[in-house]
């Protein structure tokens, strides 16, 4: 997402001077097209996991990288990608973008081990932290007025919560009907056409003013998540003691607190601190990290239980998750009214404790469990918890921000998420892999075929069982820091919420 997607200093242009505005609705379709690419990427190879991982013998203990690696460089660059889109050029960054992305796409269909698709991963990370806030400051420079842009930025919200759900069922069916690897190959056909009517149709424009780059900031927020994710995927392999895990971690967390000395001292701050360290909007952005490592890394596991220990087909388990985004979609459309009825606060309490009950229900699952009765009730309550938390989240990080300010804040919450969810899954494969150990230590030696068979499930299902208790926890720690901070009400909302990236 943009952060500076449009020069707020001065009006915004006439339909006469805005060269895109007469062919606003073919401009609407190319950017939901890139959106839908974007979003939809990350589910459509959660469901593919399990086959790539087979098929390239990718250990479990480092299978995490297939969604870390998109997620963390997704994250760190996407501050970053929204100023050069803004600086260098909206659709020369939204073309370069989508080329990118389809690259990486493209070697990651071929990949032959998992260090090529793991840097494939990065490589869509890459290029999508450049192509989603293009997308959306051509959105937001095309449509100008009130009405047009409200019609707008609704399809492209639909896109963004409907994209998600369109991604397990096209994963499923590619990876059942087709190959796992097509979960990838597809973005390269829609990357091809969607680059052959943006070139005649979409018009460039640029932001004006100063066009300087905060590099030393992009070096430090990156090295200091990376080291941070890096340090948790040690803890698995070499202890929460030793010097690689403590070193890492330590090389991380320094590099972020240099990177928050530096923003302040910036002229041209890649982040202004002042976004998030506010009393309302910094809840807003915990959160949204939280939430990222809720939804994105605890949920993972949820596609291993369908597959490796239900049993289920990529396209049944596809279709077994939907009832996740539809409790999220209701959700979020009676968290939208509570926010202007009574206020963000209590949606946003009630939210994380509805969402952990959920990971709680999921934590009880067995290896021959009922999806009726163990997966269906807590994907049910889970949804409904995200959804009311999610819509007054994105809502307060918006909260008595400077128009000028506006676009970074929006981009902020999109990259807290994705670096939550690179945080969250390094994290919860080394809680799961711990517990797996642990539990597999602790049952009686057999030579019984069968009764390996179910020690080693119930190995698999008791690593699940407590990322979803700590995936839990996690999302509970947000109720009493909004409770203690927030002090919005509903008079103090935005009237309209950013649209997410992912």
């Amino acid at each position: 997402m943009s952060t500076e997607v449009q020069d707020t200093s001065r009006p915004a242009a006439a339909p006469h001077e805005n060269p895109n505005h007469d062919r606003r609705w073919l401009v609407l379709c190319i950017v939901a097209l890139a959106q839908l690419t974007v979003v939809l990427d990350s589910t459509i190879v959660s469901i593919a996991l399990p086959e790539a991982q087979h098929a390239l013998g990718i250990s479990d203990s480092d299978r995490h990288w297939v969604v870390t690696a998109y997620a963390l460089a997704f994250g760190a660059l996407l501050l970053l990608g929204g100023r050069i889109a803004d600086f260098w050029g909206r659709k020369r960054s939204f073309m370069v973008g989508m080329i990118g992305f389809a690259v990486a796409s493209a070697i990651g269909g071929i990949a032959q081990n998992g260090i090529q698709l793991f840097a494939a991963r990065a490589g869509q990370g890459v290029f999508a932290a450049l192509l989603a806030p293009a997308a959306l400051a051509i959105l937001t420079t095309t449509f100008i007025g009130e009405k047009e842009r409200a019609k707008a930025f609704a399809v492209f919200g639909a896109i963004s919560g409907g994209g998600a759900a369109i991604g397990l069922l096209l994963g499923g069916l590619l990876t059942q009907y087709v190959d796992w690897r097509w979960c990838l190959l597809v973005n390269v056909p829609i990357a091809i056409f969607a680059l052959a009517v943006t070139a005649p149709i979409v018009r460039e424009t640029k932001a004006h003013g100063d066009t300087r780059y905060d590099l030393p900031g992009t070096v430090l927020v990156a090295v200091g998540l990376g080291s941070l994710v890096y340090g948790f995927t040690q803890a698995e392999k070499h202890g929460w003691s030793s010097s690689q895990t403590i070193g890492f971690i330590a090389l991380g967390l320094v590099a972020l607190v240099v990177f928050v000395v530096v923003e302040k001292r910036s002229a041209n701050p890649l982040l202004p601190m002042s976004v998030p360290w506010h009393r309302n909007r910094g809840p807003s952005f915990l959160a949204s990290v939280m939430v990222g490592a809720a939804l994105l890394g605890g949920t993972l596991y949820l596609t291993f239980y369908l597959q490796i220990v239900l049993g289920y087909s990529p396209f049944v388990s596809g279709v077994a998750s939907l009832p996740l985004s539809v409790a999220i979609t209701i959700a979020a459309a009676v968290a939208a009214q509570l926010s202007t009825g009574v206020g963000p606060k209590l949606p946003m309490t009630t939210g994380p404790v509805v969402a952990a009950a959920g990971l709680l229900l999921l934590s009880r699952i067995e290896v021959h469990s009922s999806y009726w009765t163990a997966v269906l009730p807590g994907l049910l309550v889970l949804g409904a918890g995200l959804g009311l938390l999610m819509v007054p989240m994105q809502n307060l990080a918006l909260v008595g921000v400077r128009d000028h300010d506006a676009g970074a804040a929006s981009a902020l919450v999109n990259a807290t998420m994705q670096i939550g969810g690179a945080l969250g899954t390094a994290l919860f494969t080394t809680i799961y892999v711990s517990a797996k150990t642990v539990f597999a230590a602790d049952s009686p030696a057999s030579t019984d075929p069968g009764a390996l068979r179910e020690v080693a499930l119930g190995a698999e299902v008791a690593g699940y069982s407590q990322v979803f208790v700590w995936a839990a926890a996690l999302l509970l720690v947000i109720a009493p820091i909004v409770a203690i901070l927030v002090r919005a009400t509903k008079s103090d909302l935005p009237d309209t919420a950013p649209v997410g990236v992912h």
